[in-house]
């Protein structure tokens, strides 16, 4: 720990009392949370499987997990416990699902299934989808506030709010009858078990001896109402955070927990890490006082010994064309002046549709790139596929996985046959699938159909009976012969616009057994554990909804994102393009709270840059049809003037020099690409 500065010390030797770590941007609060968790086990006599770190991101906790391993190369770390929120949420139901009424088969559904069981639910109770238009995200804003299908009946306002609040309630009978739980449930199921169950309760408190929260700011109301539960009386906790980057209110974050933890913890120890490892000081010094216009519980300034650094640019651009076509010049200038790579810059803005401009100004000029934040893995249709068929093998009570597969390849199982089969198995209060091995289908369905209909329950019976007894190595095994014995490979060709995009797909259906591969040998290699196929289940559904593309960094492509794809991340040179009023701050955000919020986002984008920072905005932008007048960003006028080198302004003057350096951007890039050849 010798290289950790004093504050950053006092907050990993700090466990007598509850500890909150306020760590600014870039003031290396990882290493403070894998310090901890050394310095715990080494001199504290905390065994690693009684050491729970949590946070976000999969990404986060697997550099976490590989950091500490390489902290403790000597020491045993196994059963150390590191994963997001949502792992240990899954990580408790899997072990108590019986208390909470649930099979141990359950599945975890996506926001894709969880709206069409919306949609049946709508059509069921013939309610106008219009009229409860954005209800999965009320219901999913519920769950994060911890509000109960019961109490949002309860505080209903008005008819439209209370027909919200049944279809919620309706909902979730649903998701049960399923046996299944959606993404918001991981972490609302374990509180409602632990606030019904003390006993259970008092069992995890005692599995969680030391818990470390990561990006505390971004933790909602049953995020907050867990961790309460999990540290209980005893408070041994360090959370770290930083209410100037809360930027989620929209999926429930509120920065308000940060102060919640004084009122709650009254012995709390409050850490400020304020010298900043990432920028330089004008990027720092405008930071700070662009955030100072926000109202704040704890106050702090980041600083750093690297120096004052460049200007940080501010150009005007005469429309959005110019705009891209400038930032993609003065990269071009910049990589021939300085022999940068692609990697070294990242593009930021408020909204995903800046960047189709973008991309095709980079591609005209030969720029590769990367957009963050793309399609998942788990988006294309084959995967969604294939996972369908393993969810409803190690659950027979997963409807909506039946109905995507049940001709997927094509079984000519028709519309109406499939309505005849729901309205048998809601009758008898049970699933499809139940349903193709009943007797009393014969008098519902024709012989052709119901022959159809038991054929393919035969044929998940069987799959089930033989993934039953698969484990370890023999669950990629019968994966890949599910896959032959389905042809779905002969399905993908007959589907495909082209030879090349059915090859594409059948290639995501290889990767993903390999993956399940991987999966399997590291269990058996790590923990010694023949894994089943069920809990691979879960773990890939889980994935599918955390971010993939981990290794992105790691090609030579300029970075393309939003400000909060960009949270986390660092780059040495960072446009901010579209600092105009109406995009940042956005127009639907232009009063408090949200204004709070968005100014947030800046400084966010703004404390990504290491050594550069320009900033970009259009007079005008072409809106709805018609070119519209933009002003500049409000947020450009908090910044410290003698910080900033302006282009472009009215009455801002722009030497000769610049002038000729901007113009010859593409010669430059031509000379460029002529001495690499």
């Amino acid at each position: 720990m010798h290289s950790l500065n004093d504050r950053q010390q006092k907050a990993v030797k700090h466990i007598d009392t509850p500890a909150l770590v306020l760590a600014g941007a870039g003031s290396g609060k990882t290493r403070v949370i894998t310090e901890k968790i050394a310095y715990l086990i080494r001199k504290c006599d905390v065994k690693s499987h009684n050491i729970y770190a949590v946070t976000f991101t999969n990404k986060s906790a697997k550099e976490m997990k590989e950091r500490v391993t390489k902290l403790l190369k000597n020491e045993n770390t196994t059963g150390l416990n590191v994963s997001t929120f949502h792992n240990l949420g899954l990580n408790i139901i899997r072990r108590e699902y019986k208390a909470l009424g649930y099979k141990s088969n359950f599945s975890i559904m996506d926001a894709a299934d969880s709206g069409q069981i919306l949609k049946e639910l709508m059509h069921k109770q013939t309610l106008d989808p219009e009229v409860l238009d954005g209800v999965q995200w009320d219901i999913s804003n519920w769950k994060n506030a911890h509000i109960s299908p019961e109490d949002a009946i309860n505080k209903a306002e008005d008819a439209q709010d209370k027909a919200r609040a049944i279809l919620y309630q309706a909902y979730q009978k649903q998701l049960k009858a399923y046996n299944a739980v959606d993404f918001d449930d991981l972490i609302g199921l374990p509180v409602k078990l632990f606030t019904k169950n003390p006993e259970i309760l008092q069992k995890w408190q005692n599995k969680v001896r030391y818990l470390l929260v990561d990006e505390y700011q971004d933790t909602n109301a049953a995020q907050y109402a867990l961790v309460k539960q999990l540290v209980g009386v005893q408070a041994r906790f360090t959370v770290v955070g930083d209410d100037d980057q809360s930027i989620y209110a929209w999926r429930g974050a509120q920065p308000e927990n940060l102060a919640m933890l004084k009122e709650d913890f009254p012995a709390l120890e409050l850490i400020k890490l304020e010298q900043n490892y990432r920028s330089t000081n004008r990027i720092l010094k405008s930071a700070n006082q662009l955030i100072a216009n926000n109202p704040h519980v704890f106050e702090k300034t980041l600083w750093s010994d690297m120096g004052a650094g460049d200007p940080l640019r501010v150009i005007a651009c005469a429309n959005e064309n110019q705009e891209v076509e400038r930032v993609v010049s003065e990269i071009i200038v910049h990589k021939f002046k300085y022999k940068t790579k692609n990697r070294d810059y990242a593009i930021l803005y408020r909204g995903n549709h800046q960047a189709r401009l973008m991309e095709r100004a980079l591609r005209e000029q030969n720029i590769q790139y990367v957009i963050s934040g793309g399609k998942s893995f788990f988006d294309h249709a084959e995967i969604k596929d294939i996972m369908s068929y393993l969810r409803i093998i190690v659950n027979p009570d997963d409807d909506a996985a039946f109905l995507r597969i049940v001709n997927t390849p094509r079984r000519e199982i028709g519309a109406s046959t499939l309505e005849k089969l729901a309205t048998y198995a809601t009758g008898r209060d049970i699933s499809l699938f139940e349903a193709t091995q009943e007797f009393g289908l014969t008098t519902i369905l024709s012989d052709k159909a119901l022959k159809r209909v038991q054929h393919f329950g035969d044929q998940l019976l069987s799959w089930m009976q033989e993934a039953d007894s698969a484990q370890g190595e023999e669950v990629p095994s019968f994966v890949r012969q599910l896959v032959e014995k389905i042809e779905y490979d002969n399905w993908i060709h007959e589907n495909s616009s082209n030879p090349k995009t059915a090859e594409r797909r059948i290639n995501n259906v290889r990767d993903l057994i390999l993956w399940i591969e991987r999966i399997v040998k590291k269990a058996l290699e790590q923990d010694g554990e023949e894994k089943r196929l069920e809990t691979i289940v879960t773990h890939m559904a889980l994935m599918d909804m955390m971010e993939r593309n981990e290794s992105e960094n790691d090609h030579d492509m300029v970075s393309l994102m939003t400000l909060h794809a960009s949270k986390g991340l660092e780059f040495p040179h960072v446009f901010l393009i579209g600092m105009e009023e109406e995009l940042l701050p956005h127009k639907q955000n232009l009063e408090s709270p949200g204004l709070e919020e968005e100014r947030r986002l800046a400084y966010v984008g703004i404390t990504r840059a290491q050594r550069s920072l320009t900033m970009t905005y259009a007079t005008k932008r072409r809106k709805y049809g018609e070119d519209m007048r933009c002003e500049p960003s409000r947020f450009l006028e908090e910044l410290p003037s003698e910080s900033l080198q302006w282009e472009g302004k009215p009455g801002v003057v722009v030497s000769k020099e610049e002038q000729l350096e901007t113009g010859n951007a593409h010669i430059a890039n031509l000379k460029s690409f002529l001495k690499k050849d």
